[in-house]
């Protein structure tokens, strides 16, 4: 395949624009809190879209490739369970209320305050370092996908010398990405970030549409319809022979996300960029919106792709992209870019070029977003612990910019250097563990019971920390070791949160100042909670709404529980169905063309909706920017 001119064209006119927002966001920083947390200025949508976008990136949207294109539709039906968590969880404010209450500009910062320096320098440091070993394959994987899909030679001569395209193409992408960062630092990013969202989601749904129309029902129903009678592709209770993306996997991925709730520290920035604590509890809540179009896309493209390889119809493109995979030595690559390659023989011109941007944009907004995080965790949790005195505001931005930097060139070389012996999905599971395995209990105690005690903290992060590592090792070891990532998560998860209630129960009974960490009754902030309703508290606070909400929020909590609740009313209704009679292949197709087409309608609503939202947002951020006087002391630096 060859790019055309108008896949050329798009992808040009799309980085322009993506360089020109970071010029323009450029002249709005003018402080570390700026840098760091954009003034703490951004609306729910704007928050919203760009920290999707900052979560999707393009090694997410290549492993969730993988997961669909093993388990088909199947994984989405225990997803519904999983709804009623996500709700309560986002509709509560859980952890992000609180944490946004502190006004902490990391989550160590958090740590230091509410236990110890010393703890916020091992945290910060345990933080760093599982972060950047998880981003370690990000550039890798995300290079990877241009080469296949753009049908790049693997090398090519310079001057006598033979150049590598896959080193090459991390260093220019790296490149931009650390200008994306150091060009406007978080205002750049959330700016950025939510225009590439606008486009991928649109994207996203035109692809679908498209497909929905060249591909018929029919096809993608026989193809599906004859896979194992217990590695179904549509049948969630007969999957007993799918390995690793099972209802095991699913399970405990539903006790991690509300354990680990805003403990993953690649998108720290979002976590205290929202103008008040109930615009950053408004996103999350709208969060649950804003995934419709990316949901649909990565759950029915790697279905198209199944189709397109097995289907008789497609037997030459099915062809053409066998004989790629034949040149793939490696067996975690071939499988990451199977469905990459579907696309890029079954695209027409034009598309190609849009999903070039749209991979382009997640790879750059993903990249420079954890950029961003990570380099600002070492500056801000490991160095500025052990400094007597804060820097200045040039000298800050400047170790930002360095330690930033610094972790590109590590990214750079891990990806250049590392062999990959896990499907993505799970190589996330075990290295963020190192991290979220004990950082879920310390951060739960610290906000919600005043019990938890310092060495509470030390023990269930050393606990979480020792028991991934150690499957890392083992992993290592022996290739094929029964125990996978998600499973050393899950038990560093339990054994972290035992730990963390045992040394605190055992401990001293000193109970810790709540009021005075959340900036509540005689410790509060004038202008941090804007009164709506004085009444709220005694009805609909039961719901999570309490004093600070208009009329209009509470129509989209309302609108997000009755949607939820009718989906975990079919899940229900359908488990209860299938354990007494179970449901016919062509029932569950049925069931999942609805399903499609649902959600299809629903991403279209949401897509005018949020747009319109957050160039609102977007318009009140540069307002404030512009108006608002900085405090310079306001760097995270925590006084003795």
């Amino acid at each position: 395949m060859t790019m055309s001119w108008i896949d050329l064209t798009i992808i040009g006119v799309g980085l322009v624009l993506m360089v020109y927002s970071v010029m323009f966001s450029k002249r709005y920083m003018k402080s570390v809190a700026d840098f760091l947390s954009a003034g703490r200025t951004a609306g729910r949508y704007i928050i919203s879209v760009s920290m999707g976008m900052a979560m999707l990136g393009s090694i997410t949207v290549i492993g969730e490739f993988q997961l669909y294109f093993k388990s088909g539709f199947c994984l989405q039906w225990w997803q519904l369970s999983m709804a009623v968590a996500i709700l309560i969880v986002t509709v509560s404010g859980w952890v992000y209320y609180r944490f946004r209450q502190t006004r902490a500009l990391t989550l160590a910062q958090f740590f230091e305050t509410r236990y110890s320096r010393k703890f916020r320098i091992f945290a910060g440091l345990v933080a760093f370092l599982a972060g950047i070993i998880n981003f370690g394959i990000f550039p890798a994987v995300g290079a990877r996908f241009f080469i296949y899909f753009c049908n790049l030679p693997t090398s090519f001569s310079l001057l006598g010398l033979e150049i590598s395209t896959f080193a090459l193409l991390m260093l220019l992408l790296l490149g931009l990405s650390l200008y994306f960062v150091f060009g406007g630092g978080q205002i750049a990013v959330i700016i950025t970030d939510f225009l590439q969202g606008l486009f991928s989601n649109a994207v996203f749904i035109i692809m679908v549409i498209y497909f929905l129309v060249v591909i018929d029902w029919s096809q993608i129903a026989s193809v599906l319809t004859a896979a194992p009678p217990d590695a179904s592709l549509i049948d969630p209770f007969k999957t007993s022979r799918v390995e690793d993306f099972n209802f095991w996997y699913f399970l405990i991925g539903l006790v991690g996300f509300v354990y680990n709730t805003m403990s993953w520290q690649g998108t720290q920035g979002y976590n205290s960029s929202a103008k008040s604590a109930h615009e950053s509890k408004m996103a999350q809540v709208l969060g649950n919106w804003r995934n419709y179009p990316r949901t649909l896309f990565m759950v029915f493209i790697p279905i198209v792709a199944i189709t397109v390889l097995a289907h008789p119809n497609f037997m030459g493109i099915a062809q053409k992209v066998n004989g790629v995979l034949a040149t793939i030595g490696s067996t975690e690559i071939k499988s990451q870019m199977e469905v990459p390659l579907v696309l890029r023989f079954l695209l027409p011109k034009g598309m190609i070029g849009a999903f070039v941007v749209v991979m382009l944009a997640a790879f750059l907004g993903n990249h420079a977003t954890y950029l961003h995080s990570w380099g600002s965790i070492f500056i801000q949790d490991v160095i500025m612990p052990f400094r007597r005195k804060p820097f200045s505001k040039d000298q800050h931005i400047r170790a930002l910019r360095w330690s930033i930097t610094a972790v590109a060139v590590f990214i750079f070389f891990f990806s250049l250097l590392f062999k990959q012996s896990q499907n993505i999905y799970l190589f996330f599971a075990i290295t963020g563990a190192i991290f979220a395995g004990g950082s879920g209990a310390v951060i739960i105690g610290g906000l919600y019971w005043k019990r938890g005690t310092t060495a509470a903290a030390w023990s269930a992060m050393l606990t979480g920390s020792t028991i991934s590592v150690g499957g890392i090792i083992l992993h290592q070891i022996y290739k094929d070791f029964p125990i996978n990532g998600q499973w050393f998560w899950g038990i560093s998860i339990a054994g972290a949160s035992l730990v963390y209630v045992l040394v605190s129960l055992l401990g001293k009974r000193k109970a810790f100042d709540l009021d005075r960490l959340l900036h509540r009754g005689k410790y509060a902030i004038e202008g941090e909670m804007k009164i709506i309703d004085e009444t709220a508290a005694k009805g609909w606070k039961a719901l999570g709404m309490g004093k600070e909400f208009t009329r209009g929020d509470k129509f989209i909590y309302i609108s997000s529980y009755a949607w939820t609740f009718a989906w975990t009313l079919v899940f229900i209704i359908g488990t209860i169905y299938n354990l007494t009679s179970p449901a016919s292949p062509s029932s569950w197709m049925d069931y999942w063309k609805y399903f499609v087409y649902i959600n299809l309608a629903i991403s279209i609503i949401v897509i005018i909706w949020f747009g319109i939202g957050g160039i609102m947002d977007m318009k009140s951020m540069f307002k404030q920017l512009k108006e608002m006087k900085r405090d310079d002391q306001d760097d995270g630096f925590v006084s003795e």
